[in-house]
């Protein structure tokens, strides 16, 4: 152990500061074992922890007092208080004291903080030094740079520097506003004139947008607005309107429901299966009745057939005088026909009007499919498309009964979820397909395990 006067450089800031030279480490045994693995002892811990201890003190001098305290002089470590406090208290009474806050955030250390090198550093600083100093060697000489010979040219002319309108900038109120999608916005204006198809293979001009993409895929707006029995104050007949609008709807559903029931229902003049019937059913066709075996008749002979294709009759041969009567019939015939089509045509010309009325009702009736068809397209275009395997489903209809109308706009309860009703809007406009809510399915069985602990216990 070091004598108490062998260190007397080392002056500790702090009250329980010590020299380390002067402090007695015990042995921590045997470092060969693996007890002594674990433990940081030998003179090369000791010297070790004794630097870190020194830095660390160190460190705290130079943060309170911006240097060693042994190295300051007696003024700046004390100081002789002759002042009174009555009088520093009517000195400062007019200045103000900076809050707790201000104080706070103020820095306690003396050690300056490290200069940020790269605020004071200049993009390309060395080559911009580089340039200077050529140019100035040049000026030396008496050669200037393009630019200076210019202005000083401009200078000696007399002219004034023409004045450029400065352009405004985008966060400029008052700059002009154009549509970028119009014809003649200022961006294409340098792309007039010139060739499409030059235009188009620089990918200086925009592809032209299909028809296709103006068209919406449905004329349902995107906010509707919903019944007026569904506002915070409804009059008597809307509230009612809405309530049997709903009430329809319930009863469309419990007519399904029942429409399941009954076709799922056992008819009432049934017999239950029992198990002796079901056993009987599943052994139809497996065992050989006894009695077809013993009664072995044998087969009666196949009868004949009764209707068996007859021959037709032999034609006799027909004369001269039928084949000629016969020709005769068929001229007849034919000329009876031609009368009477041309006695037809004779008379349609007293027919006009008659005509004239029935095209008339005929392009009614055109004209009647046409618009039938072309409102029974807008109605389906109305409709939501089928774009996946799923049907869109109308959302529920919020309804509140008559005794749960708010009074006031301060009971009034919040009703239905924001991003429910436009999810349903996007599928209803056939911007999305109607989804379903996933189905969570475990992909391995769920195993339970007791704990070896858990199970001393219990």
């Amino acid at each position: 152990m070091a004598a108490p006067g062998a260190s007397s450089s080392f002056l500790g800031l702090g009250p329980g500061s010590r020299d380390p030279a002067t402090i007695r480490r015990r042995s921590r045994g045997p470092r060969n074992r693996k007890k002594g693995w674990k433990r940081w002892a030998g003179p090369e811990a000791r010297l070790g922890r004794e630097i870190g201890d020194f830095l660390e003190d160190v460190v705290l001098q130079q943060r309170a007092t911006g240097g060693l305290i042994a190295e300051q002089p007696d003024e700046g470590l004390f100081f002789v208080d002759t002042g009174n406090a009555e009088k520093d208290r009517r000195l400062n009474k007019g200045k103000e004291k900076p809050l707790h806050v201000d104080l706070v955030l103020q820095p306690d250390s003396k050690v300056p903080a490290p200069k940020n090198i790269l605020a004071h550093q200049i993009p390309n600083g060395r080559k911009e030094k580089r340039r200077r100093e050529f140019w100035e060697k040049q000026a030396e000489k008496g050669v200037l740079p393009r630019a200076e010979r210019r202005l000083r040219a401009r200078l000696r002319r007399g002219g004034a520097p023409p004045d450029k309108t400065p352009e405004k900038g985008r966060s400029d109120p008052e700059r002009g506003f154009y549509d970028i999608w119009a014809a003649d916005n200022p961006l294409e204006r340098a792309l007039a004139g010139q060739d499409g198809w030059f235009l188009q293979q620089t990918k200086k001009q925009r592809v032209k947008r299909p028809a296709r993409l103006q068209t919406k895929p449905s004329q349902v707006p995107a906010v509707e607005v919903i019944a007026a029995g569904g506002s915070y104050n409804p009059t008597f007949e809307d509230h009612q309107a809405l309530l049997l609008r709903a009430h329809e709807v319930e009863v469309r559903k419990k007519r399904a429901e029942d429409k399941v029931e009954r076709q799922l229902r056992i008819p009432a003049g049934a017999e239950l299966p029992t198990a002796e019937t079901v056993f009987q059913e599943q052994c139809e066709g497996l065992l050989e009745e006894s009695g077809d075996e013993e009664d072995g008749e044998p087969p009666a002979p196949p009868a004949e057939p009764e209707d068996a294709p007859k021959t037709a009759p032999r034609q006799e041969k027909k004369t001269e005088q039928q084949r000629r009567r016969e020709k005769e019939a068929r001229a007849l015939a034919a000329r009876q026909r031609r009368e009477k089509t041309a006695r037809c045509r004779r008379q349609e010309l007293f027919r006009l009007r008659s005509l004239r009325r029935q095209v008339k009702r005929w392009e009614a009736e055109l004209l009647r499919r046409r618009q039938a068809r072309l409102a029974k397209r807008r109605a389906k275009d109305a409709l939501p498309r089928r774009l996946g395997r799923l049907k869109y489903e109308d959302p529920s209809l919020e309804v509140q009964l008559s005794d749960e109308l708010a009074e006031s706009l301060r009971t009034l309860k919040p009703e239905g979820s924001v991003l429910r009703d436009r999810f349903k809007s996007l599928q209803k406009r056939s911007l999305i397909e109607p989804r379903e809510r996933a189905k969570f399915k475990r992909r391995y069985r769920l195993k339970y395990v007791e704990k070896r602990a858990f199970r001393e216990v219990t």
